[in-house]
């Protein structure tokens, strides 16, 4: 049986280039991982109430138990971003810091994390995947390391299908899948 790879696209926009860029990524991971795009659309602002023990008039969101149980039924979390405004996008924020609680069942710790960012700029989503990694580094996540994938100008890697067109681009992805399904072959959740 397959296990679970849970990709989370950092931009809610339908024809976003993260989500092209997420759903090429996702055909490339060999038939034991089952990769799938999991919405964070529809997660309600971080809110403490929810999860504090002391707050009893509150119930958790139902949203925030399924994102966070898809999470720890995952053998590894692939984040696709893009950069906004030097930084992560806001919802990629917000899904991070609902994965984070509660205290004492975080979803994210040690799942095996890979990160791709991209900007329509030349930088490549650099300052976004910097942040994400802070943000999770709290987490001990084991993570794929060199090279990283920062794809600049990201429009012309993907044609009007949303495919991406450069043969080099597509074996630089694969290449860092493949180390990403090592690593999460190494750690061994499923």
């Amino acid at each position: 049986m397959a296990q679970h790879v849970t990709v989370i696209v950092g931009s809610l926009r339908r024809g976003s280039y993260a989500r092209k860029i997420a759903q090429n990524v996702r055909t490339m991971f060999p038939e034991r991982y089952r990769a799938q795009i999991v919405e964070i659309r529809d997660l309600p602002l971080y809110n403490f109430d929810y999860d504090d023990p002391e707050v009893t008039d509150v119930e958790t969101p139902e949203e925030y138990t399924k994102f966070r149980e898809t999470i720890k039924n995952s053998a590894g979390v692939l984040f696709v971003t893009p950069e906004n405004n030097r930084t992560i996008p806001a919802c990629l924020k917000n899904a991070v810091d609902i994965g984070s609680k509660p205290n004492n069942d975080v979803a994210w710790k040690g799942i095996p994390v890979g990160i791709m960012s991209h900007s329509v700029g030349r930088m490549g989503g650099y300052s976004s995947q910097k942040n994400l990694r802070l943000a999770l580094s709290y987490f001990d996540m084991p993570t794929v390391g060199q090279p990283e994938v920062f794809l600049s100008q990201s429009p012309t890697y993907i044609d009007d299908e949303g495919n991406i067109i450069r043969e080099d681009t597509v074996k630089f992805l694969q290449g860092y899948v493949d180390r990403f399904v090592a690593l999460m072959d190494e750690v061994g959740r499923g």
